[in-house]
C-alpha cells in the first residue's frame, strides 16, 4: 500500500533533523565547507516515545458543513483519548486543504498513518531559504511592452523572511485598490502597514512578533520579483543603476514563514499555503529548499502546490544550493517550476596589492577604499594564542598581534575570526565557492590557494610586509550566462524520468532591496544599514522566474498555469556546455527569456488529471489520490513520467545497454490562428538517433491541439554519462524549443 510505502521512505530517507535558516549561498558556507551534510540522508533514530512535531495530511477538504478544527480534534482523541488531544494539536490546516499540526511520537505517527481518512504523515522538518543589471542582461529592458493595467491584478505570494513595508520598492504611489478578488488580510503585527502595494502580510512562527523582515533575505526576493522601479540603488556606490522587479505593477502578498536562527519549518509553510491559495494570490516563490529524498507529496511544499496547482496558482521554487554535486536538486514537484542560478555578465572582483607591486585579483563585494594606504599584513599561525596546530583564523587569533593589520587565513571563514579580533582587513582562501563574490564585514578579498601561497611566500621574505585591499571592481564576464557552482543540479532523486531544474534565471551577485536592521553580510557584529545589498544564491533566481510569470500572465490572463510555465521553458535561451558539462542536469531548458515567454507559439498544457496519472505510475494508490484531489482516480489509467506531457523530455537509460525510448506530447495553438510548424533537431548528436513523427503540424485556429511523438534510439550510453538534443518547432515567427536528454548516471544506488 501507498502507507507502507510512505512509511518506508519516510524511516529510510528523510531529512528529519533542523537545519538552519540561512539567507543565501553565503551564509551556507559552513555546511558546504564541510562534508555536504545536507546530502546523505538519514534515518529518524530518535527513541519511539520522544514527540516531535508531525504534520498529517488528510487531503482535499470536504464539501459544506465541515469544521476542520473540530475534526482534527476528533482524530487526535482516538489516538489518545479526549483529555489528552487538545494539548498535542498545534495547528489546523482548512481553508484550502485539510490537515493539522501535531506533538507526537513516532509510534503514534505510525498509528495515525494506518488510518483510513489520513493521506499521509510526515515529520515537520526546518528549511534553508536558499536587480539594476540582471533583467536587462536576460533581455528585459525598463522599456519592455507591459499591459501595466492587467499587471496590476496580479497578485504575488512571498513566502520567506518577511518584508521591509517602508521599502521604496513597495511604495504604493499611483497604484490603486487591491484587485476584487483579494480575499486576504494584512495581518502583519504591531508597527506593521500594508498598502495598495504591499496588499497583505502574514506571519506564523511562535517566535515571530510581526511580519518585518529582519533578515534582508525576503524584501530582497519579494523585490527583485515585483518591486518598484527605483532609480539610484547600489550598495555603498557599488552595481549603481535602476532596481526594479519584473513585474512592477503588480502587487504583493508576503507571508513570513522564516525566522531569523529558527530557519523555516513545514508546519508554517503548509500554514502559509492554507492562506494564499484561499486569499486569491496568482503566483506564489518560495525561495526555500533542502536537498531531500522524501518521497512525493511527503512535505510541505509538494502538498502545498499541489493544492495550489489545483487552483490555477503556480508556485516557483529554488533549486538549492548544494552543487556541484548531482542529484542533489530540490522542489522537484512537476507542477512546480524549479529555477537553478545562472551568473549574469556583472561580476565582482576586488584586488589585493602587496608592498612589492605584485596585484592579485580576488572575490568579495567590498566598498571600502584604503585610497592607496597599505597596512602590514601576518599570517594567521603566526599571531595564534598557543595555538600552533590550528588553522590560521581559528578562535585563537590574538587581538593584540592583529590591530591595524590585515590578517591571511587559510580558511574562508577566517575573514569572521579576523573581524572579532579587530584587524583592520582580511585575505582569505577561497575554500566555499569559487565563483561568487559575498558581502563581507570589513575589507576583505577571497583569493585562491596558488595566490595565497604566494602571499605567504612574500611575507616570510620581506622585511616589512605590506598589502592593500582595493575597493571592489564591477567588471563585465562574457562567458555569461552560466551556472555556478553552488546551483544544485539534476537529476531528481524522486522522479528519474523527468528533468529537474526547469529553468535558469539570474542568481549571482544581485542586488535588490533589502532590511535595513539586516546585517549585510550576516554577521551579528556588522551594523551597517542598507536600503539595497548584493546576494547570491537560487534564492534570487527564484523571483526571477515569479517575476516572469506575472508579466506572462499579465498578457494572458486565462492560460492555465502549466500553459505559463510551458512559455517560459520552451522559450528559454540555450546555454554554453563549456562551462556546464553537466548539460540540462544544470540550467533545466535554458536561461530564460522573458519577452519571449509572452509569445511562445505553442505550450504544453497539463491538467490536475495528468498529474494524478503520473502518480499512479510513481506508485501511489488510487484510495490516497481520490482522498488528495476530491476527483474520482483509478490507477487502472496511468501515465508513465517520460510521457507526462512536460516541455521537456528525459529518460535514464541503463549504461552501455541499446535503448529506444518513445515520448508522447500534445501541444496547443496559441500563436497565429493559420500556421503550420516544421520540426527539427538540434544539435545532431551522434550518440542518439532521434525522428519525429509527424514533422508538420498544421492549425486552422487558436487553442487547437496537435500530438506527434518523438522516438530516440542509440547504441548505450557509458556510464555517469548525459547526451541531450532539441526538438525545435518553427513556424517562421515562432521556435518552441524542447529538450532531449537520455542519461545514465546513477545516483539511486
Amino acid at each position: 500500500s501507498f502507507t507502507k510505502m510512505a512509511k518506508f521512505f519516510t524511516s529510510l530517507f528523510l531529512i528529519c533533523s533542523s537545519f538552519m535558516f540561512t539567507r543565501d549561498v553565503f551564509a551556507d558556507e559552513n555546511r558546504q565547507a564541510n562534508s555536504h551534510m545536507n546530502k546523505t540522508p538519514y534515518t529518524n533514530s530518535l527513541p519511539l516515545s520522544i514527540k516531535q512535531v508531525y504534520i498529517v495530511y488528510l487531503g482535499i477538504l470536504p464539501e459544506n458543513g465541515y469544521s476542520p478544527p473540530s475534526r482534527h480534534h476528533k482524530i487526535l482523541q482516538k489516538l489518545v483519548g479526549k483529555n489528552s488531544a487538545t494539548s498535542l494539536l498545534i495547528r489546523s490546516y482548512g481553508r484550502s486543504f485539510d490537515g493539522f499540526a501535531a506533538n507526537l511520537t513516532q509510534s503514534e505517527s505510525q498509528q495515525l498513518e494506518e488510518m483510513e481518512e489520513v493521506a499521509s504523515v510526515f515529520l515537520s522538518k526546518t528549511y534553508q531559504l536558499t536587480t539594476t543589471r540582471s533583467w536587462d542582461f536576460v533581455g528585459f529592458s525598463e522599456s519592455a511592452k507591459r499591459e501595466h493595467v492587467q499587471e496590476s491584478d496580479v497578485i504575488v505570494g512571498v513566502f520567506d523572511s518577511g518584508i521591509w513595508p517602508e521599502s521604496e520598492s513597495f511604495d504604493d504611489k499611483g497604484f490603486g485598490p487591491p484587485p476584487s478578488k483579494w480575499k486576504g488580510s494584512c495581518s502583519g503585527g504591531q508597527k506593521f502597514t500594508c498598502n495598495n502595494k504591499l496588499i497583505g502580510a502574514r506571519f506564523y512562527s511562535k517566535y515571530s512578533v510581526s511580519a518585518r523582515d529582519d533578515e534582508g533575505h525576503g524584501t530582497h526576493t519579494a523585490s527583485t520579483a515585483v518591486g518598484n522601479v527605483v532609480q539610484g540603488a547600489s550598495f555603498y556606490g557599488l552595481a549603481q543603476g535602476t532596481a526594479r522587479g519584473g513585474a512592477p505593477s503588480a502587487r504583493i502578498a508576503a507571508y513570513k514563514v522564516c525566522v531569523k536562527g529558527s530557519g523555516c519549518s513545514d508546519v508554517d509553510i503548509l500554514a502559509a499555503f492554507d492562506d494564499a491559495i484561499a486569499d486569491g494570490v496568482d503566483v506564489i516563490s518560495i525561495s526555500i529548499s533542502t536537498y531531500s529524498v522524501s518521497s512525493l507529496l511527503s512535505n510541505s511544499k509538494d502538498i502545498g502546490s499541489f493544492h495550489a496547482m489545483s487552483r490555477g496558482i503556480i508556485t516557483v521554487g529554488s533549486a538549492g544550493n548544494d552543487g556541484p554535486d548531482q542529484g542533489t536538486v530540490a522542489n522537484v514537484s512537476p507542477w512546480m517550476i524549479t529555477v537553478a542560478a545562472s551568473a549574469t555578465d556583472r561580476r565582482f572582483v576586488d584586488r589585493v596589492v602587496l608592498g612589492n607591486g605584485k596585484a592579485l585579483t580576488g572575490l568579495s563585494v567590498n566598498p571600502v577604499n584604503f585610497n592607496g594606504t597599505k597596512f602590514p599584513i601576518v599570517y594567521g599561525q603566526n599571531v595564534s594564542r598557543n595555538c600552533p596546530e590550528l588553522q590560521a583564523g581559528s578562535a585563537c587569533v590574538d587581538r593584540d598581534l592583529v590591530k591595524g593589520k590585515i590578517v591571511l587565513c587559510d580558511d574562508f571563514q577566517g575573514n569572521k575570526e579576523a573581524y572579532l579580533a579587530g584587524a583592520t582587513g582580511a585575505i582569505v582562501q577561497n575554500t566555499v565557492v569559487q565563483d561568487v563574490a559575498f558581502v563581507l564585514p570589513f575589507p576583505s578579498s577571497s583569493l585562491s590557494l596558488e595566490d595565497c601561497e604566494s602571499i605567504k611566500s612574500y611575507i616570510k621574505s620581506a622585511e616589512n610586509p605590506q598589502a592593500e585591499i582595493l575597493r571592489t571592481e564591477e567588471i563585465v564576464d562574457r562567458e555569461a550566462p552560466y551556472v555556478p557552482s553552488f546551483s544544485s543540479r539534476g537529476p531528481s532523486y524522486i522522479i528519474q524520468n523527468l528533468l529537474k531544474p526547469d529553468v535558469s534565471a539570474p542568481g549571482v551577485e544581485i542586488l535588490s532591496a533589502f532590511s535595513p536592521v539586516a546585517s549585510p553580510s550576516g554577521h551579528p557584529g556588522d551594523k551597517r544599514s542598507v536600503k539595497f545589498s548584493v546576494m547570491s544564491g537560487t534564492s534570487m533566481a527564484c523571483p526571477h522566474v515569479a517575476g516572469v510569470v506575472a508579466y506572462v500572465k499579465s498578457f494572458h490572463a486565462d492560460w492555465s498555469s502549466s500553459a505559463i510555465k510551458s512559455a517560459i521553458m520552451t522559450t528559454a535561451t540555450p546555454m554554453n556546455l563549456t562551462k556546464n558539462p553537466e548539460q540540462e542536469f544544470a540550467y533545466g531548458s535554458g536561461h530564460i527569456n522573458p519577452t519571449k515567454a509572452s509569445d511562445p507559439g505553442l505550450v504544453y498544457e497539463l491538467e490536475t488529471e495528468d498529474y494524478l496519472k503520473m502518480l499512479c505510475a510513481e506508485g501511489l494508490k488510487s484510495g490516497l489520490l481520490t482522498r488528495i484531489s476530491g476527483q474520482n482516480v483509478n490507477c487502472s489509467d496511468r501515465t508513465e513520467a517520460k510521457d507526462l506531457n512536460y516541455p521537456t523530455m528525459t529518460s535514464f537509460v541503463s549504461a552501455l545497454v541499446p535503448f529506444n525510448i518513445t515520448f508522447s506530447r500534445t501541444v496547443t495553438n496559441v500563436g497565429f490562428p493559420n500556421s503550420t510548424y516544421k520540426a527539427s533537431v538540434v544539435p545532431l548528436r551522434p550518440e542518439i538517433q532521434v525522428s519525429v513523427e509527424p514533422e508538420l503540424l498544421s492549425f486552422g485556429s487558436l487553442k487547437e491541439k496537435k500530438s506527434f511523438v518523438v522516438n530516440i534510439s542509440g547504441k548505450g550510453l557509458k556510464d555517469g554519462s548525459v547526451v541531450s538534443s532539441s526538438l525545435v518547432w518553427s513556424d517562421g515567427s515562432h521556435s518552441v524549443r524542447s529538450p532531449i536528454v537520455a542519461y545514465s548516471i546513477k545516483i539511486y544506488d
